[in-house]
């Protein structure tokens, strides 16, 4: 049985109580285990998307990099 207590739960108990986990998933999330390594966690996202700002770590921004660039040249007009 679940409980908010809960860190960590096999892929195939998981797969069972999937939506039962969703709806009270504990501030510090679940890591899903497969033969007792891990190979997921599930966090609540925050009420405020904002929040994931800086969320991230070690992740590196260069200022003059398009995010949206495919680094080919086209034209738009031809």
């Amino acid at each position: 049985m679940y409980t908010l207590s809960l860190e960590a739960v096999n892929i195939s108990e998981f797969r069972r109580i999937c939506l039962r986990v969703l709806d009270k998933l504990p501030p510090g999330g679940l890591i899903i285990t497969r033969n007792g390594r891990p190979v997921a966690k599930v966090t609540p996202l925050p009420a405020d998307p904002r929040e994931l700002i800086g969320s991230v770590s070690d992740l590196r921004v260069r200022p003059d990099d398009d995010l949206l660039s495919t680094a080919l040249h086209w034209d738009a007009e031809s």
